[in-house]
């Protein structure tokens, strides 16, 4: 087979696979949600679910997909580059639509938790080892994480029943029929996308980790992106920052511990010199925006900070083409 043949075969693979992603995600966690209310399981545990895993569900199977297929790179990659993602891509993508109010309470909770994560995950990356011990302690940052998240709500009921989808007269065996196929197609998609990337990565002679920092990553980035833009066009622009947020605290706090746990061992040198350090920066501008946007009298960050935004992601992107196979 010619390699333009292969490419494009890879590139099907990769591109199907994406799109069966979103969708099975979405009819999976929408159709577990409304099983778990018609059998009277608590709203509030309905809700946390949720919420943590909610906008990291693409992300988390195909990264547990990759490190269980040998490509715990991808995996890797896969965590990282929807975290710059988010914030460089999405967040910038969004405020050309509208300038986001911050909302109360945003900097004061989830900003130092978005920044303690990420400063926690540097420190377990810099000896360029992913161990299972690391996956544990990321997952018990998650429980902390969660734990401070849902504290001291006023009225954290109401807030998670918020989050619960509406019923729609589907029936139990409905429902759970259409949340199994959701959850197979679910593993399947992410297994023929990390198929179609391992083979772009291989066709092309670069490594599995830039596939995952770029192609995959912004795959899996598509639902926040949908959320996020839909939800300033609807006037709900809290939702936007907080989608941001939210993955990316749960993108490090319950995806990459699955790479950990799975397929430990040493990581590319340059996921600490290179991509980690874009993370950090990109969070810790988001955070001063935030602190710094919060002071004006408009109490919002401006639609004009978008074009950074995305003129960095064009950067990083341009940095990770020119790196070589590293």
């Amino acid at each position: 087979m010619s390699l333009i043949n292969t490419m494009l075969l890879f590139s099907i693979a990769l591109i199907v696979g994406l799109i069966l992603l979103v969708m099975s995600s979405d009819k999976f966690i929408e159709h577990s949600a409304l099983v778990a209310e018609k059998l009277h399981v608590n709203p509030m545990i309905i809700g946390i679910t949720l919420v943590a895993f909610g906008t990291s569900a693409p992300e988390m199977v195909v990264s547990a997909i990759a490190a269980l297929d040998g490509a715990p790179e991808i995996a890797v990659g896969n965590v990282l580059g929807s975290n710059i993602a988010n914030i460089a891509l999405v967040f910038g993508i969004t405020l050309l639509f509208s300038s986001i109010p911050i909302a109360k309470g945003l900097s004061t909770k989830e900003v130092p938790l978005v920044l303690a994560i990420t400063f926690l995950t540097g420190v377990l990356l810099f000896d360029q080892v992913l161990s299972v011990w690391d996956g544990i302690m990321l997952i018990a940052a998650f429980v902390i994480i969660l734990t401070i998240l849902l504290r001291g709500s006023k009225d954290l009921e109401s807030e998670l029943k918020e989050d619960l989808p509406e019923n729609d007269g589907t029936t139990v065996s409905k429902s759970l029929a259409i949340a199994v196929v959701g959850l197979v197609v679910l593993i399947g998609s992410s297994k023929l996308l990390v198929w179609g990337a391992v083979g772009i990565a291989t066709a092309l002679g670069v490594s599995e980790l830039v596939i995952g920092l770029t192609i995959v990553a912004v795959g899996t980035s598509l639902p926040e992106l949908a959320a996020s833009v839909s939800s300033v066009r609807k006037g709900h622009h809290d939702i936007a920052i907080g989608n941001i947020l939210g993955s990316n605290i749960f993108n490090l706090a319950t995806v990459l511990p699955l790479p950990a746990i799975i397929a430990p061992g040493l990581i590319n040198q340059s996921v600490v010199i290179r991509d980690f350090p874009w993370v950090l920066g990109l969070t810790v501008a988001l955070a001063l925006a935030i602190y710094w946007f919060k002071k004006t009298k408009e109490n919002c960050i401006p639609r004009w900070v978008g074009v950074p935004l995305i003129a960095s992601y064009a950067v990083y992107l341009f940095i990770v083409s020119t790196s070589g196979s590293a």
